[in-house]
């Protein structure tokens, strides 16, 4: 049977993913009938494409020690809906970037506006740490308090991604949110193979100076193709 693997290198951490598939034509293998998906099937998947976007540009652009701040409202200063409090973080972002570009630094970042089902709007914001961070972000803030603490390593971000893409369907606390990030932050390409086998796909192998999150580990059979998929994560001991 064939299968693919993709691989996407980043400074700490390798993610792999291998799923069976009949593209390639092995010998004796049919092709399926592809399912029609569920409306609840499609949304669990791009939940899942959005944390694992979001868990690369983590991978890629940010380190620990950079900061992840959480933008609170007065009770008198809330929006009064959700392109409203768009409007309030783009001309905050705008005091944040002057700032960032009067040092020479790039201004990286990534949030979600979260309002509650009691009313009560925040921000959660991670950006790149440069000296004086927290005076500008603080400064730029107006509506509430800008409360920060520094990223930790945990998991190579998996959690904080899943966090950061909060919605109403993964948060029953929430009534509606708004993910975006700063346009400066691609991801790597993955390095993709195609291999064959008969029986099933070989017992994850772990590079030297690495160890398998195992936490990261998802095994299943997709519910549209029918066939077996299976990612993972391995992570460097000594982070650089």
């Amino acid at each position: 049977m064939a299968y693919k693997t993709k691989r996407y290198r980043f400074k700490n951490a390798i993610e792999v993913e291998e799923y069976h598939t009949a593209r390639y034509g092995a010998p004796g293998q049919k092709r399926e009938a592809k399912k029609n998906a569920s409306r609840e099937q499609i949304e669990r998947i791009n939940q899942y494409n959005k944390e694992k976007r979001a868990r690369h540009k983590l991978r890629a652009h940010f380190r620990e020690g950079d900061y992840f701040f959480t933008l609170t409202y007065r009770r008198e200063a809330r929006p009064p809906d959700m392109d409203a409090a768009r409007e309030h973080f783009r001309r905050f972002l705008r005091c944040v970037r002057k700032e960032y570009r009067a040092r020479g630094e790039p201004l990286k970042w990534m949030r979600n506006i979260e309002v509650g089902t009691k009313n009560g709007w925040h921000i959660h914001m991670i950006v790149n740490r440069i000296p004086d961070t927290d005076l500008i972000i603080r400064k730029a803030w107006s509506h509430g308090k800008a409360v920060g603490q520094l990223l930790y390593e945990k998991g190579e971000f998996r959690e904080l991604a899943a966090y950061i893409t909060k919605t109403p369907k993964t948060d029953a606390r929430l009534r509606q949110s708004s993910y975006s990030t700063s346009r400066n932050l691609p991801v790597p390409e993955p390095e993709e193979k195609i291999r064959f086998v008969w029986k099933t796909w070989k017992k994850i192998r772990v590079p030297k100076g690495f160890y398998l999150d195992r936490e990261s580990v998802r095994e299943g059979e997709n519910p549209v193709t029918g066939y077996r998929y299976r990612s993972y994560t391995l992570i460097r001991y000594r982070r650089e």
